[in-house]
Order: structure tokens, then sequence, then C-alpha cells
């Protein structure tokens, strides 16, 4: 009875402290009164935590606030600088690398593009971005947290890229790679999903509590968040929606289905209809989402029109997701973000044809964070693990 007494203190002590800090990241600067106020927990209980808490250099305690009378309180601010994490993006033709502080600030990124590389090449390029990180990286009392790796493919549970088709890769084990190289956490996280959870916490779905976000790149992912949290499914495999069926008899997709909606609805299926146009950039630069957007905002009629062929595309996809989950948002990020001048009014012309119950109270939005949103998603997944495990081991 007394070691199970003592292991629900234990337990209980580590939820306050972690209600605490929480608390103290969205509020601060915040008192010690007003955290007791916020939480419903004792100001003795309260004052413990906050003593632990800066011991450990995650809270700072910055001059007199306001007060309504009496002796004015001692503020306290979450130390966003106490430590850094690194987020990064692995696309089909390029690599993102970030490095945030723990409030999600970014303070540098490194941008490689390459063409065509092995799983051997892309792990040079990807420890070359890191590395780079990591010297530009100011002193703090933990350093580097963690790091986070978004790929556009499935993932298991314990970080296994099982398949992700559009790189040619199967069965890879990159988290086991880079812990033995950075002896620092590294979460692998399919690059929908981190997504979404970058635009749930930074971006346009902060005021949403279900949203479908849809990347779009050179393929297509989607991440779930239903009812404020992240849906990965029964292992951990939900979102592959782009390679659902929307032409039955459609051409072959690399997944081995026939018909995938990122056949039709995504950046390689616009380069590759504009190709079937004819259609060249005047300065003989190569076909790509960047010259056909920069002919595009020329006013090239044709270009616009493969634009639009795409968004109406790209909207019987998200009609499709819209009649199954009823979200209150759908979020359209990735590097066609980057086009929504082009693709909104087909868009908006497929979304009319939906279910008419599922249209109310509905916003298909944009991304705020654009080609960000998956670096920032698992930046954040980083920190916050950081800051679970400190909180557990003390």
């Amino acid at each position: 009875m007394k070691m199970s007494q003592t292991y629900n203190q234990h337990v209980v002590k580590k939820g306050n402290k972690s209600l605490v800090l929480q608390t103290i990241q969205e509020f601060t600067p915040i008192s010690r009164a007003d955290i007791a106020n916020q939480t419903g927990l004792n100001k003795g209980t309260v004052s413990s935590q906050v003593s632990e808490l800066l011991n450990e250099n995650l809270i700072l305690e910055s001059g007199p606030g306001v007060s309504s009378g009496g002796r004015r309180p001692v503020m306290l601010l979450f130390n966003h600088l106490a430590g850094y994490s690194i987020g990064v993006d692995i696309g089909v033709n390029y690599i993102l690398g970030i490095l945030t502080d723990l409030q999600g600030n970014i303070r540098n990124e490194k941008l490689i593009k390459f063409h065509d590389r092995t799983y051997e090449e892309i792990k040079d390029e990807l420890f070359t971005i890191v590395d780079s990180l990591i010297e530009s990286m100011p002193e703090s009392p933990y350093g580097l947290v963690g790091i986070g790796i978004g790929v556009p493919g499935t993932v298991s549970t314990d970080g296994e890229i099982l398949l992700a088709p559009n790189l040619n890769w199967k069965n890879i084990n990159l988290r086991k790679t880079m812990e033995a190289k950075y002896n620092v956490p590294v979460q692998i996280e399919n690059e929908a999903n981190a997504g979404a959870y970058g635009e749930k916490k930074f971006g346009a779905g902060k005021d949403s509590s279900n949203i479908i976000y849809v990347s779009v790149g050179i393929g297509i992912g989607v991440g779930l968040i239903l009812n404020g949290l992240l849906y990965k499914g029964n292992n951990g495999f939900s979102g592959e929606l782009g390679h659902m069926t929307i032409e039955v008899d459609g051409p072959e997709c690399r997944c081995g289905n026939q018909g995938c909606w990122e056949l039709y609805a995504s950046e390689k299926a616009l380069v590759q209809s504009a190709t079937e146009h004819g259609i060249k950039p005047e300065s003989g630069q190569a076909l790509s989402l960047e010259s056909l957007n920069e002919l595009a905002e020329n006013g090239d009629a044709h270009v616009i029109r493969v634009f639009e062929e795409i968004g109406g595309y790209l909207g019987i996809g998200i009609n499709n997701i819209i009649n199954i989950f009823n979200p209150e948002q759908v979020i359209i990020g990735n590097r066609l973000a980057s086009c929504s001048k082009w693709l909104e009014e087909p868009l908006k012309k497929k979304q009319g044809q939906t279910l008419f119950t599922h249209q109310k109270d509905l916003s298909i939005d944009f991304s705020q964070l654009s080609t960000h949103a998956t670096a920032l998603g698992v930046a954040a997944y980083a920190s916050e693990n950081f800051l679970t495990i400190d909180i557990q081991e003390v």
C-alpha cells in the first residue's frame, strides 16, 4: 500500500509539474497566483513546481507585473532558449531543415534541392544539413534536444520507414542511423501528419478542432486532426489518401494501384499535363512549378487552364474526404499552396458538389506556413518530447 501511495504521489507530482509548465508556456508572462487560478492547484504546489522548473532553467523570472493592490507579483516566463530542436522535411527532390527554439521560432534554415538521388546520397545530404544547423546553434543549457524528420511515406510506430514509393524507399531505419550519429532522440513521421500538426500548432488551423491537411507536392499526403488530436489509425498508417482511386481504369501508380488521386492532382501531374499540352517556358528553362507559376502570372491562358484542371482534380479528392470526415477546415499545403490564385476557383466549384449538409461551417484554406509546415511540425514533436522526458525523469 505504501509503495502504491508513493507511486501515485510521483505520478501526481509529474502531472502537476507538466501542467504548470504548459500553463507558463501558453500564458507567458504569468504570476504564480495566476497559475494557481488557471490550473486549480494550490499555491504551495505551484510554488514548489515553479522552484524546480527554475532550477532546471526551463522557466525564468522577470520583473514585477501589474498589481490590483498590494505587492506587485514576480512574473514567470517560459525559457524558449533553454534548448533547440531540428526539424527536417525530406521531399522527393529537396531537403528542408530548420533550427527552432523550444517555442517553435525558426532560428536558421537550410534547403538543398536535387534530382534522382539514392537513399545513401540523400542520407549524406541530410547529414550535411543537420551538421550545418548544429554548427549555427547558439549556446544554451540543454543544446540540441532532438531531431524530427518528416518523410513522404508510411512510418511504423517505432520510426521505420516502411514504404516511400516516390523516393523508392522500403524498410529504411533512418531513426536508428540518426540517433547513432547525433546521440539525441529522433522522431520520424509521415510528412502530411507532421504538416497537419504544424498547421494546428502554428498556422491556419490554430482555431479549429477537426482539420484535414492536404499536402500537395510531387505526391499527395493527408494529415487528419480529429477533435484536436492527430489521428493515425490502428497501425499509424492513416492519411494515405493520395492513393485513393478517382479513375477506375486510370494509369498505374508506383504504389501498384490504378487511377490514384496524386496522378491527377499533384505537382508531378501539373508538370506532366503542361508537357502534354506543349507548354514551354520562354526562357528555355525546364518545366517546373516555379516556371509554370511565372507563366500564369504573365497571363498565359494555356498554363492557367492547366492549373485549373489540376485544381478540379484536387477538388474531387477533397470532396471525397469532406463527405467521409465532415471537417470544419481543409488546409491545402506544401508546394502547390503557392499557386492558390489559380487553384481556388476550380476548388470552390467542386466544393459545391459535396453533400450540402457537409458544407455548413466548412472553410477551405491554403497553408499559412507554405513549405515549412512539416519541418515545424516535426521540430515541435522533438521539443515536446524533450520537455515531457525532462519532467518525467526529475
